[in-house]
């Protein structure tokens, strides 16, 4: 099994979070997190004197709801890779960009990574037809017209029906380690834009993010037009913003675009004000000097440190063997920040 990049550890296999009524063992057991718990009921107490109608309570009891719900069918899968794909639900079978989906689907599968799609039509189906039913994730959205699910997916554990899509957004870029968006509409393109905004903004880990055509075609690349004459020209985003993402044609380039990602850079998370990078293999004292000499730019003070495990990490035991990076990152320029993931994922000189 793969770890992944961005989740903590969960139970090995699908297993329920509910237990039986012999389980008392389990439901007895004081639970890690007793204290976050227990303020989410001190604020649902709150709404009760705060005068909160019941439509707004209905949406807070719908987002509660769904969101546990994803949670648990998510959690099994914390230590898998997963790539989410977008793309439009109207794309015909027969059209180039549903094949490249396919393609993109079943290379991820070869790599042991699962696949996550909103599990309609269309890109959708594409996906979770290359990558088939076992390594498919799906969260559906209702709509009034019904959107179903895909024949590929329909009826799996592995799929969550949502009815909020700011819930289902939530879902798509939490869990996954990489996004490859295909040609699509409006959703699509909020669903791209989102994913950048977040990761710009450093509300997102940085991850890879593929802008994939289909083979000549030119989707992205007009959307790319517009955004170098419109939003950098015009000043609106900055040219390290570019290296969030990457626009190509071919599905196997997006393929080494995303697992190279993670050749050598694991995951990372903040402690307190320091950003911790977790690696597989150690950099030599010259790579580290070469990495704080062309990276000094994005540090508020000192330089890049390669460390054992800092003690707040503790709880991530399955973490506990890989070497770390820490720096006191501006938390500003992402763009750079994924050039320095580049960097340490570049092999080393002989």
């Amino acid at each position: 099994m793969t770890e992944s990049a961005n989740h903590p550890p969960s139970p090995a296999g699908l297993t329920s979070a509910a237990t039986t009524p012999g389980d008392r063992t389990t439901r007895n057991k004081p639970h890690h997190s007793a204290d976050l718990i227990q303020t989410l009921k001190n604020y649902v107490d709150k709404l009760s004197t705060d005068g909160t109608t019941r439509g707004d309570l209905k949406i807070l009891s719908r987002t509660l709801r769904e969101l546990r719900y994803a949670f648990k069918v998510f959690s099994p899968y914390r230590r898998r890779r997963k790539v989410t794909i977008f793309g439009s639900a109207r794309t015909p079978d027969t059209a180039p960009s549903y094949a490249q989906a396919v393609k993109l689907g079943r290379a991820m599968a070869e790599e042991d990574w699962l696949v996550i799609t909103g599990a309609a039509s269309g890109i959708m189906e594409a996906g979770h037809r290359g990558s088939g039913r076992k390594h498919a994730m799906g969260l559906n959205i209702m709509l009034p017209f019904e959107q179903e699910s895909n024949p590929i997916i329909a009826g799996d554990e592995k799929l969550v029906h949502m009815k909020y899509f700011f819930t289902r957004k939530l879902m798509f870029v939490k869990e996954c380690d990489a996004v490859a968006c295909l040609p699509g509409g409006f959703g699509t393109l909020d669903e791209a834009l989102e994913v950048l905004t977040l990761m710009q903004t450093g509300k997102q880990n940085v991850i890879p993010v593929v802008l994939l055509d289909a083979k000549g075609g030119t989707f992205w690349q007009t959307f790319q037009r517009f955004v170098l004459e419109q939003l950098l020209h015009g000043g609106m985003i900055s040219d390290e913003d570019l290296h969030l993402y990457k626009i190509t044609d071919s599905h196997e380039a997006a393929v080494r675009e995303i697992t190279h990602f993670y050749s050598n850079y694991h995951s990372m998370r903040y402690v307190k004000r320091k950003l911790v990078m977790r690696i597989h293999r150690p950099l030599s004292a010259d790579r580290m000097a070469a990495l704080n000499g062309r990276f000094s730019d994005i540090l508020t003070e000192g330089k890049i440190e390669q460390t054992t495990p800092l003690d707040a990490e503790q709880d991530e035991v399955h973490l506990a063997h890989k070497p770390r990076l820490v720096l006191h990152f501006n938390r500003r320029n992402h763009g750079r920040l994924r050039q320095l993931i580049d960097f340490i994922n570049q092999p080393e000189p002989n």
